[in-house]
C-alpha cells in the first residue's frame, strides 16, 4: 500500500500536471501521485508539455489528462499548487500549499524555472517529507516507545536488527493484523 499524493489547482492543466508527472517519475517506489482541479481543460497545456518532455523527457500527452477533484480516489496527502484565487479542498491527513505561480502565456524560459520550482519540492518531498509523514501515519500503529528511525533508510523496531522488511510488506501486515516481532526494521527504498 503505497501513499497517495494529489497536486490540485484549479484547472488541472499546468502545474499540478507537471507535478503529477514529476512525482511519477520520482516517486513511484514511495508514493502514488495524482492530480486533479475544480474545472478541467480539454487539453494538458501544451508549452508544460514540452517542457516536462524537454528537460524529463516525459511525454504527458500519453501519460496524462486533466481530472476534476471527483475523478480521483482518496487520498493521504494535497499539495496545492498556489492559487491566486480559492484553491480547492480536498480532505486528507496532511496539506501544503507550495503557492507556485502559474506559467500559463508566458515565455518558455518561465515554464522552465516553473518546472524546477516543481522539481525541487516534489523530488525533496520524496526524500524527505514521505518518510517523516511515513512515520506519523506509522505512529497510529506502532507504539512509538519501540521506534527509532534511522536516516532516510529503515526504521527498527527495538535494538534487535533482523533481515527486515519493506515499508509495504509492513503495511500489509498492518492491514492483514498480522504480528510484527519487535527487532524488525523496515527498510524504504529511498533511491533508484
Amino acid at each position: 500500500m503505497k501513499l497517495k499524493v494529489a497536486f490540485i489547482c484549479v484547472h488541472n492543466s499546468c502545474r499540478s500536471q507537471m507535478a503529477e508527472a514529476l512525482g511519477n517519475l520520482y516517486g513511484k517506489d514511495v508514493f502514488l501521485s495524482y492530480s486533479a482541479g475544480t474545472e478541467t481543460k480539454p487539453n494538458i497545456n501544451q508549452d508544460a508539455v514540452s517542457v516536462i518532455k524537454k528537460l524529463y523527457n516525459i511525454d504527458m500527452n500519453k501519460t496524462q489528462y486533466s481530472k476534476l477533484l471527483s475523478d480521483i480516489p482518496e487520498v493521504d496527502i494535497v499539495i496545492k499548487m498556489g492559487c491566486n484565487v480559492v484553491c480547492p479542498y480536498l480532505p486528507a491527513k496532511h496539506i501544503e500549499d507550495w503557492g507556485i505561480d502559474d506559467p500559463t502565456g508566458k515565455s518558455e524560459e518561465e515554464f522552465i524555472k516553473i518546472a524546477k520550482l516543481i522539481w525541487n519540492p516534489v523530488y525533496g518531498f520524496y526524500i524527505y517529507n514521505v518518510n517523516q509523514i511515513m512515520n506519523k501515519i506509522m505512529m497510529n500503529f506502532v507504539n512509538p516507545e519501540i521506534v527509532n528511525v534511522v536516516e532516510n533508510e529503515k526504521v527498527n523496531f527495538g535494538e534487535y536488527p533482523t533481515n527486515g522488511i519493506t515499508f509495504e510488506e509492513f503495511l500489509k501486515k498492518i492491514e492483514n493484523h498480522e504480528e510484527i516481532l519487535q527487532g524488525t526494521p523496515i527498510h524504504f527504498n529511498m533511491h533508484d
